[in-house]
């Protein structure tokens, strides 16, 4: 069976590494169950240099070394993927995630070190890798949801592959492989409630897989149905983005199972759900994912002393809390309470903007009235709701951010916004695509590696702010100044008729504006 080693790369570098990667922690254990001989090389983690990574290459015969990660990994992909091969020129290097599957093709010519890499869902694609590797068949020319090199070494992308419809089939992913004791649980403490400040020993979990908003921001990457393959006019395959939907979810006693599981044999006491909307699952199950959820995280002693006894919570707190992630339209107040009852300490809702504008535009399904609702109704639930706020939209002007301003004041929320980034992947991106490249020289590539956690600019998609207003911008709605606004107002409204837009929408043969979903598959293709 092939030996093969797992990189993790470095990402946030400028916060300590928080989160063991859910994704390559799963394909583990999915190669483990197939009898192969995994490694993990946690370079996150450990934060060490470039000759540990050699090192590493060099410490067995690897026949496969597989790396991947989100876009903002790429720089340090890029790197490792040069190193690996010099050290190793005759293992199999095999990308996948986000960085591979928003852009393909780009990331076969930039990268010529990639011998294949996995687009869309890995779980059966990356195992049937393994197993033509193990019979020393390197021809993936009929392996859906790849791009290979053909004989002139160029890459080209094969059919579209299948989702898997029942994901209750996949293991629990491979903790054990990750330096939990020595780097993760150090770090298990964030400031967004007490009980997560407080918690010693937290892991994340994933629930479900798929979202049915639209949020011209999101990118799902083929994991929830929204990705096609079709040929361009050129008749070469390309990845094609939908709003098509396949929304699967874990069932309770998956969760619940699993979450006892890490609670017996590394005594977690927080569970971060990493799903990306754990409200629009619950909407997709009619309402009753979330309840069930709660009552089987009850019944099988999940449920903190703190909650059962009414208690406020201190050390002396025994069960395992947990947040996730909300949605001003599809919370009630019934599940919320049920969800703190269950140990529920703070939902992370995108609020996005105030504006009615931007929020009709946005496709997330919510408005300003709704927004401002919800911070109450989490608050009776006894559950902290943490905002996110953006700026840089493409319709944002001085109204919007006005309008975002009073409502920030209103509630009494102080944030310091993100800004309004284009992610590879996301509708922004392909609709402004040609801009993007523009406003960095022609070098699409550059701003691969300028991306970050949103918290810079990189490329402007706002039709009427340059960056320069868009970073005057987020200080003034961090500091909710009105008076410096209409200030910039009366100074720069006008600046429209001698300016031209930093941004202008283009349509894409990338994203498509349609339902049409990934295919799902068969028992005997899961099975196979």
């Amino acid at each position: 069976m092939a030996k093969v080693l797992f990189i993790n790369p470095v990402v946030r570098e400028e916060d300590v590494p928080r989160h063991i990667p859910y994704g390559i922690a799963l394909l583990a254990a999915i190669a483990q169950r197939d009898g192969h001989l995994v490694q993990v090389y946690d370079a996150n983690a450990w934060r060490q240099g470039w000759d540990v990574l050699e090192q590493v290459c060099d410490a067995d015969d690897w026949d496969v070394v597989a790396i991947g990660g989100l876009t903002t990994t790429y720089r340090y992909i890029k790197k490792a993927c040069r190193i690996i091969r010099a050290k190793l020129p005759k293992v199999r290097l095999v990308a996948g995630g986000g960085f591979f599957t928003s852009m393909p093709l780009e990331i076969m010519e930039w990268m010529p070190q990639i011998d294949v890499g996995v687009v869309g869902e890995a779980f059966v694609t990356f195992p049937e890798i393994l197993r033509k590797v193990d019979a020393g068949d390197f021809d993936f020319s009929n392996t859906l949801g790849v791009a290979y090199r053909n004989a002139q070494g160029k890459g080209v992308l094969t059919g579209v592959r299948p989702n898997i419809p029942d994901i209750d089939v996949l293991p629990w992913p491979a903790w054990d492989l990750f330096p939990l004791d020595e780097i993760y649980f150090k770090n298990s403490a964030n400031l967004f409630s007490e009980e997560a400040f407080t918690s010693k020993r937290r892991i994340d979990v994933n629930g479900s897989f798929g979202c049915r908003m639209v949020c011209r921001y999101c990118w799902h990457l083929g994991t929830t149905g929204d990705m096609l393959i079709e040929k361009t006019d050129s008749g070469a395959n390309d990845v094609v983005f939908t709003y098509g939907r396949n929304i699967r979810y874990h069932s309770p006693r998956y969760i619940v199972d699993m979450v006892k599981h890490l609670k017996q044999t590394y005594d977690i006491d927080y569970a971060s759900f990493i799903d990306e909307n754990l409200m629009t699952m619950d909407a997709a199950s009619r309402g009753t994912w979330l309840k069930e959820l709660c009552a089987l995280w009850i019944a099988e002693g999940l449920q903190p002393t703190c909650r059962r006894d009414g208690v406020p919570h201190d050390e002396h707190c025994r069960g395992v809390h947990w947040n996730g992630t909300s949605h001003a339209g599809l919370h009630n107040l019934e599940t919320l309470r049920i969800m703190h009852q269950a140990g529920c300490s703070h939902l992370v809702y995108g609020l996005e903007s105030f504006d009615p504008l931007i929020m009709k535009n946005l496709g997330k399904g919510s408005n300003p009235q709704k927004n401002a609702d919800s911070v109450d109704i989490c608050l009776q639930s006894g559950i902290k709701p943490i905002p996110n706020i953006i700026i840089g939209f493409p319709e944002e002007s001085f109204d919007s951010v006005r309008n975002t301003i009073v409502a920030l004041k209103k509630l009494g929320i102080t944030c310091k916004p993100h800004f309004a980034t284009p992610y590879p992947g996301s509708e922004w991106y392909y609709t402004y695509k040609d801009s993007i490249i523009e406003q960095y020289d022609g070098n699409l590539e550059a701003f691969i590696e300028d991306l970050g956690d949103a918290s810079k600019i990189s490329a402007v998609i706002c039709h009427k702010f340059s960056a320069m207003e868009l970073l005057g911008l987020q200080q003034i709605v961090h500091q909710k100044d009105l008076r410096l606004l209409d200030q910039a107002e009366k100074h720069w409204a006008t600046a429209d008729q001698v300016t031209h837009p930093v941004a202008v929408p283009r349509q894409s043969f990338n994203f498509q504006r349609s339902t049409a979903a990934t295919p799902l598959a068969t028992t005997d293709e899961v099975a196979s």
